[in-house]
């Protein structure tokens, strides 16, 4: 056995191995415009499951809050008084 990290094996062939400097490399290039196009193209995708649901829901805070104010007010109260 030879030394740290030497378990006596023969050396690997054939491995190879690629590099670039990273002076070649641009991580960023297209970024912000591709961003934006993908951003606008799942959005426009996704736009009938979202839209449709939060408009019910908004509805439907908007009726019960102007029912809970009419119930109680003097109108509502004068009106579904005894059914309390």
């Amino acid at each position: 056995m030879g030394g740290w990290g030497n378990l006596g094996s023969p050396p690997q062939k054939g491995v190879t191995v690629y590099a670039m400097s990273p002076n070649r490399q641009r991580p960023l290039a297209g970024t912000l415009n591709a961003a934006f196009f993908n951003t606008f193209r799942r959005s426009r995708n996704q736009v009938l499951y979202v839209v449709p649901p939060l408009v019910i829901a908004y509805a439907s805070m908007e009726w019960a809050v102007n029912r809970n104010a009419y119930l109680n007010s003097k109108q509502g109260r004068a009106e579904f008084g005894d059914e309390m």
